[in-house]
């Protein structure tokens, strides 16, 4: 069988999450925040980077640590964690990193002659009298820098609204120098937080940043800016993607400029597949879900949209995914559906065995939620330590547990297979739609290793999702699944 994608496209023993992609070159470069296998807070790691020929998204290679969190004087030892970065090209044609630690509200950068080399610090953003920003008085604090550079000026956007936070009215953008530290036109505020959505209302802030015309933000009602702020140009329009005040989901608002006029468009992907009603109800979750963050770029004349979602039964253990997308005729981007095959620009064949942590569908059918509610949940782990290459596979799968594979191309499927161990007993109905009749039916039982059950199935020739939905007692893992 020829190499395929998945989604998660890292090894499913590594947790980078904020993914924002950029094509230097020939390659594609992934850079993110780096969460830990159990980790108890996010972002514990350094900055370490993959890349893949743009050709080839399946061959993802790790270019190792480009920037170590104890690398400014005032985090030496340890104590601070480098939150989500964005990485632009300056006019001198180096790479420039833009980053915040977890406890100030002002962005560093680091420099590098390459893409995914050793990163050094080079200083911090500032207004022309040195004042850093985030530091005046009345200035918000900066936060999940994404940046986009055009000739000499390079444009960033920051921001966190956190629910009802007054103090903090919504996403900025500012514009800097060609030594991509000074500032030369201030913030402007470009998309409201939810407290400043409903323009009737005026602004109840001290902050001295200008804002952007309030009649442009009426339609981002329900979807306002949270945090993760990302940035890319199509012709001459400029793409704000972010995350939105529920969390789960990244929109995205567009202009013809990159400070002003930008007008709420739509949903691009949510990581648990709210709004989606082609293969369900559309308020209805069908994963663990929590914050999301990343962006999309065109990959050898493909758009794809990078997102992450979350392991675990936690927040803080995410990993990177990613779904091709349509940019349309007019402009705009439909959402799409979160699925297994991701990079794979097509469907996985139905041959051969697959692991179960490539799930995009986790869910308990008698009680689905929008966001994670712990380890008691059917979650996707490993074995190990953090940083153990241990393959990931599906932990407390219970009564009415719900797994989806999406897509397989099945051609001339005549059985399937799966894997389990754990304390258990029930049955294992294979179907090819949530509301569809079995396929077939797998029973199983205690294994205190693992072990394979097969049975015969009727799957007719071409592209299906494949759903397992557990009945019955205990709880069990779930190792991988099999087609022959």
């Amino acid at each position: 069988m020829k190499r395929q994608a998945f989604n998660p496209y890292l090894p499913s023993w590594e947790y980078i999450p904020d993914g924002e992609p950029h094509v230097f070159g020939d390659r594609v470069y992934i850079y993110g925040s780096h969460d830990y296998f159990n980790g108890n807070v996010f972002c514990l790691g350094d900055y370490v980077c993959y890349s893949a020929p743009v050709t080839d998204l399946t061959d993802w290679k790790y270019e190792g640590v480009i920037y170590e969190k104890t690398t400014e004087e005032m985090t030496k030892d340890g104590h601070m964690c480098l939150y989500a970065p964005d990485v632009t090209q300056g006019p001198d044609g180096r790479y420039y990193l833009y980053y915040v630690y977890d406890k100030v509200g002002f962005v560093s950068v680091a420099v590098c002659d390459t893409p995914a080399g050793k990163y050094e610090f080079y200083g911090h953003v500032h207004y022309k009298d040195g004042t850093l920003l985030g530091n005046r008085k009345g200035d918000m604090p900066q936060f999940d820098p994404g940046v986009i550079t055009e000739g000499d000026k390079t444009y960033m956007y920051t921001g966190f609204c956190g629910n009802h936070m007054k103090d903090r009215i919504g996403a900025m953008a500012t514009v800097l120098d060609k030594d991509m530290l000074t500032i030369i036109e201030e913030p402007v505020i470009i998309a409201p937080g939810d407290c400043y959505s409903d323009v009737s209302k005026p602004v109840e802030t001290e902050c001295p940043y200008k804002q952007d015309s309030i009649e442009n933000w009426k339609g981002y009602k329900n979807h306002e800016f949270f945090e993760a702020p990302s940035i890319r140009k199509i012709g001459d329009t400029y793409y704000f993607v972010f995350s939105s005040a529920v969390m789960h989901e990244l929109c995205y608002a567009t202009s013809k400029n990159p400070t002003s006029g930008f007008e709420y468009k739509g949903v691009i992907v949510s990581n648990v597949d709210l709004h989606i009603d082609s293969y369900k109800p559309a308020d209805m979750p069908t994963a663990y879900g929590a914050n999301n963050h990343g962006g999309f770029e065109v990959i050898n004349g493909e758009y794809y949209m990078f997102y992450h979602r979350h392991t675990n039964g936690t927040w803080y253990s995410r990993q990177g995914c990613a779904e091709k997308i349509k940019i349309n005729p007019d402009g705009t981007i439909d959402q799409v559906e979160i699925t297994s095959c991701g990079l794979n620009n097509g469907p996985l064949e139905a041959k051969g065995q697959y692991p179960a942590y490539i799930a995009c569908n986790l869910f308990l059918a008698k009680n689905p939620v929008m966001y994670i509610k712990g380890k008691t949940e059917p979650l996707i782990t490993q074995e190990g330590r953090d940083g153990d290459q241990e393959l990931g596979f599906i932990d407390n799968v219970q009564d009415s547990t719900t797994i989806g594979f999406k897509y397989f191309d099945c051609k001339n499927v005549k059985s399937i297979s799966i894997a389990i161990r754990g304390y258990c007993g029930g049955t294992y109905q294979v179907k090819t739609s949530l509301d569809g009749e079995p396929v077939g039916t797998i029973e199983i039982e205690s294994r205190n290793i693992w072990h394979k059950y097969t049975i015969d199935v009727n799957i007719p020739d071409g592209i299906h999702p494949i759903y397992l939905v557990y009945n019955g007692w205990g709880n069990h893992q779930l190792k991988y699944i099999e087609f022959n």
